[in-house]
């Protein structure tokens, strides 16, 4: 039997992981070649918002396999591809999050949401995903972040 083709085929997304309690790793995630909700490739936020408990990382070498589970993920920090900004009317919410191990980060929340809950404190409420996805410096880099490690978000404009 021909094992490669049980395989799915997966992209390789280099990024920078926080995990409870070992800290930052370097890496990459496994990410299929195409999303089941959009048009392209599955984005990391897809994949950990996921209802599967853990996911593939592969370290500095293609035998460093390691399976985290993502109650353990505090955050993760990657480059996003080009146009993966503020969808078409969708809502900006500038924001800074407090961390439990006492890190502070802020960006921009950009997300599309009902007007009715398009306020900071409907998002972080309502929406069901476990990871909040933050873009930072003037959007060179998102961080997905693990909502059961903050402690407090702080709106930074009105």
């Amino acid at each position: 039997m021909d094992n490669e083709a049980l395989k799915i085929p997966k992209k390789l997304k280099h990024l920078k992981l926080w995990v409870h309690p070992e800290g930052p790793v370097v890496g990459a995630i496994f990410l299929h070649c195409q999303s089941d909700r959009h048009e392209g490739e599955e984005l990391p936020e897809e994949a950990m918002n996921g209802p599967e408990p853990f996911f593939v990382f592969r370290g500095g070498s293609d035998d460093d396999l390691r399976f985290y589970n993502k109650h353990a993920v505090v955050r993760l920090e990657y480059t996003p591809e080009p146009g993966q900004g503020l969808p078409e009317g969708g809502v900006a919410l500038r924001s800074r999050l407090h961390l439990m191990d006492g890190s502070t980060l802020e960006g921009v929340i950009r997300e599309m949401l009902a007007p009715e809950h398009a306020r900071l404190f409907d998002y972080i409420n309502i929406f069901e995903d476990r990871f909040v996805r933050l873009f930072m410096d003037g959007d060179t880099c998102i961080t997905l972040v693990n909502k059961a490690y903050i402690v407090r978000v702080t709106p930074l404009d009105h």
